[in-house]
């Protein structure tokens, strides 16, 4: 049992290492360091928040807990042991969740259950390759 909680652990962290080196490559101008730490639970949160919340499609909810799911394991398609590309499927997998719940769901569903900050959503967007400003999402959300 410690052994699989063990497992567990490195491979949350490993996710995150190598989630922050993404985030560091992709990183816009003007977004502070601390917000690439932030940046790794406040997704784990959205896609938590996401697929519990019924008014999201349930194929949508599917894929944000096989992203989940996914990156909790420590053994999974490409071993994270492996350089580079070991880390590197967890940030895809993770990021074709998000973008899908983002073009599915709609901005404003995403956005409502975003707990970071303005820098990190655009940072979120910017890894998933998705062009949406932060208040062009704000305002789609409240209806503006």
């Amino acid at each position: 049992m410690a052994t699989l909680a063990v497992g567990l652990a490195m491979s949350l962290a490993a996710a995150a290492a190598a989630l922050l080196v993404v985030a560091v490559v992709a990183q816009p101008r003007g977004i502070p360091a601390a917000e690439l730490l932030r940046l790794c639970p406040d997704i784990v949160r959205l896609l938590a928040s996401l697929s519990r919340d019924r008014r999201v499609g349930w194929a949508i909810r599917w894929r944000l807990l096989v992203a989940l799911a996914y990156n909790a394991q420590p053994v999974n398609l490409i071993p994270d042991f492996v350089p580079v590309i070991g880390l590197a499927d967890n940030v895809v997998v993770t990021a074709w969740a998000v973008r899908s719940a983002i073009r599915k769901s709609g901005q404003a569903m995403v956005l409502c259950h975003w707990s970071g900050s303005q820098a990190g959503f655009a940072l979120l967007c910017r890894l998933c390759r998705l062009k949406i400003s932060y208040e062009v999402a704000v305002r789609s959300r409240d209806g503006q």
